[in-house]
């Protein structure tokens, strides 16, 4: 695989710059072939995953209903048959992911309301940069030794923004948000950042693991990146399955990562590289995977409907 050159040798550099000669970027077609085979090299196949990505990324703006006989079509782009399609749905289905709709021998899939909000959520974090602020003072939560069930703290502690530091101390960066509930025996401190508020960081909200994930994201997908910086054209078909492949792969590291504020960051931290090569390899797939869509992609009253409003603000620069 071509190494990204934007973290060869450890440095920062511009990822667009243009390759040797001898390292001419491969078709798009291959490229993409490359990334199917990839993505079915893991074990097991989760073709369910999959399957809410394309929601997610491509249905739910188009209205949010496909026939399944659309979904089987997209599907075996990916090499996933359609036996396995099926069982897919019939999870997904009774898992509460989506709900089901008959109108004679066809069936049309649509997101439940339950899963709404989680996929608005999502949307957020996946195509929407935002860089919370800092104050430069931590909170910090201490568990004394009047919390009788610790283990039980921690989930509070974490839907209010805390990470855990140590067993008994947790810390965040902002304000409790949602408020945190009144737990015996917990004390809040806010402390003002020191020096070493990196190596706290990276040790609280475990970013070297995180770091790594990026940095293979980016590996993986600097091959498509320039084939497609090298103006070569890329079809309908094919540009539909790397956008997808793209945008299952990022959101999987997008959302585990805390949001960190840039002060509370390494300097070297991959995550803004890897939203930005996202951002432009999406803008270039858009139109050649909508106009896929427009074509094979029914619901029940035919095509599926054109993207919402909202949807072309998508990994806006502005």
């Amino acid at each position: 695989m071509i190494a990204h050159p934007a973290i060869a040798g450890g440095r920062r550099r511009d990822s667009r710059r243009e390759l040797p000669l001898s390292k001419k970027p491969a078709t798009p077609a291959a490229t993409i072939t490359e990334l199917v085979n990839q993505y079915h090299s893991r074990r097991p196949v989760r073709a369910w995953s999959l399957i809410i990505t394309l929601y997610g990324d491509a249905i739910v703006p188009r209205g949010g209903s496909l026939w399944l006989g659309s979904l089987i079509d997209i599907m075996a782009l990916f090499k996933i048959d359609a036996g396995h399609v099926r069982t897919a749905m019939s999870r997904l289905t009774a898992d509460g992911w989506l709900s089901r709709e008959k109108a004679g021998r066809n069936s049309y899939y649509r997101l439940t309301r339950r899963e709404e909000g989680v996929f608005n959520a999502a949307t957020r974090r996946i195509y929407f940069a935002h860089a919370p602020a800092f104050d430069g003072r931590l909170r910090l939560a201490l568990l004394g030794p009047g919390v009788g069930d610790r283990p039980s703290a921690r989930p509070a502690l974490e839907r209010a923004g805390f990470a855990a530091l140590t067993a008994t101390a947790y810390v965040a960066f902002g304000d409790a948000s949602p408020p945190l509930p009144d737990i015996d025996g917990v004390f809040l401190v806010h402390a003002d950042a020191s020096d070493d508020v990196h190596a706290l960081a990276a040790a609280a909200w475990k970013l070297a693991p995180l770091a790594a994930a990026y940095r293979a994201f980016i590996d993986r997908f600097a091959p498509l990146d320039a084939t497609l910086d090298a103006g070569n054209a890329v079809g309908d078909a094919d540009a539909l399955v790397a956008r997808v492949l793209l945008i299952h792969e990022f959101r999987r590291i997008v959302l585990r990562d805390p949001g960190l504020p840039a002060a509370l960051l390494p300097a070297d931290w991959p995550g803004s590289l890897a939203r930005d090569m996202t951002a432009r390899i999406y803008r270039r797939l858009l139109e050649a995977s909508e106009r896929f869509l427009d074509a094979h992609a029914q619901d029940r009253t035919g095509p599926i409907p054109g993207p919402d409003v909202g949807f072309r603000r998508r990994f806006s620069p502005s």
